[in-house]
């Protein structure tokens, strides 16, 4: 017989924190349960929801500000708690489960309130400011890495590494071999720079990649995501050193052009480095300076430490440097594939199906689940009825 269950996800409004929710939302319903989605303004409107998923905008003050900003978050927060525990009323979750961010904050309080079973997911190698708060109240923690700062030991009892979820069409190519790569063939490299790309990899890779030597020079096949105001300017540093470059401030089809790379230089945000483990690709990453706890930093130890990658510091990421870890990397053709190898083995692709499990672990009992299931329509003009009054 199936079970159906009620689980509540709480995300902040950023793609980091999200698309790991939509991941275990769509798989939650896969398995035939009902989900909603906890969230705040920016966060409805990012891509990717699943179409059957109900979203809810709760205030989430940001902690700091000095006295009076505290005092106003501490009210959203507050006012957010209420919310929260009204959606409960109707919803009857089985779980909450947190993703980090601000807005996770009131459901995930409200949750302990109410005496509902909670997780929270980490994405990053560094627990985040709210999942730190959250951590010694919850029931489980699920992590991407295996090694988490900021993370109280005494509490590793209850840490569960699941890895994050990624994308169904990039999971697929980590049955894919590494695309061929000898002293002959095009040698095409990835760069990219999060969804907002960066303005350093667009002024620093043009000119690394010039100073290859002729042998590899000469093979290059570029794609690089950029800032629309860098577009013009980089096709011109590229257009001078004659190396062929596809440019474009957004690619549709990123899935398969990594595929095709043989080598991706960027960033290391919690999505990538899963995305490029899954896959198994070779990398340079630039860890964001400005990331909170210097979590991206954190986040390529693994990666380096196998071998999958190279990282280096943005102060440090000049052309010359850049040019010397890429010959390391490839001027062995041998070298590239055993790299990819040493990525595509950090790689944690059963990520949403172990999370899935976990969250189903903390369901109620089969009788009371089965009743919940009758009460689906109520459940549904109960989320409407919160859905017009966060509105207003």
């Amino acid at each position: 017989m199936s079970v159906t269950r009620h689980f509540v996800l709480a995300a902040g409004g950023t793609g980091g924190h999200l698309i790991p929710a939509f991941a275990l939302a769509s798989e939650l319903e896969r398995r035939g349960h009902h989900v909603a989605l906890v969230t705040d303004d920016r966060g409805a409107k990012i891509p990717g929801k699943p179409a059957a998923l109900t979203a809810h905008v709760l205030p989430a003050g940001r902690l700091g500000g000095g006295p009076l900003g505290m005092l106003r978050a501490g009210r959203s927060i507050w006012q957010g708690r209420r919310m929260a525990l009204r959606l409960f009323e109707s919803f009857e979750p089985t779980c909450v489960v947190g993703f980090g961010g601000y807005p996770a904050l009131p459901a995930l309080i409200a949750a302990r309130a109410a005496k509902i079973p909670t997780v929270i997911h980490e994405q990053n190698a560094v627990l985040g400011r709210v999942n730190r708060y959250l951590s010694k109240r919850v029931d489980a923690i699920a992590t991407a890495y295996r090694e988490v700062d900021r993370l109280d030991p005494k509490l590793w009892g209850k840490v569960h590494l699941v890895g994050n979820p990624v994308r169904p069409e990039v999971l697929e190519l980590r049955k894919q071999p590494f695309p061929e790569f000898t002293a002959d063939s095009l040698f095409r490299v990835l760069v990219t720079g999060g969804s907002q790309g960066a303005s350093v990899l667009s002024e620093v890779v043009p000119d690394a990649l010039a100073m290859l030597p002729p042998s590899l020079r000469h093979r290059l096949q570029v794609t690089q995501q950029c800032r629309p105001e860098d577009l013009e300017a980089v096709r011109a540093r590229y257009a001078g050193h004659e190396i062929p470059a596809e440019l474009g401030s957004y690619f549709e089809d990123m899935a398969n052009r990594l595929a095709d790379a043989h080598l991706f230089i960027g960033r290391a945000g919690a999505s990538t480095i899963a995305e490029l483990t899954a896959v198994g690709r070779p990398a340079i990453l630039v860890p964001l300076p400005i990331a909170t706890d210097d979590h991206q930093a954190a986040n390529t130890r693994e990666m380096v430490a196998a071998g999958g990658a190279r990282a280096i510091r943005q102060s440090g990421f000049i052309p010359k440097e850049v040019a010397r870890q890429i010959q390391a990397m490839a001027m062995h053709p041998e070298s590239l594939a055993n790299a990819a190898h040493a990525a595509w083995n950090c790689g944690l692709p059963d990520a949403v199906k172990d999370l899935a499990d976990l969250v189903e672990s903390f369901g109620g009992a089969p009788l009371m689940d089965v009743i919940r299931a009758t009460t689906t329509a109520a459940a549904a003009t109960g989320q409407e009825a919160l859905a017009l009054e966060t509105a207003k």
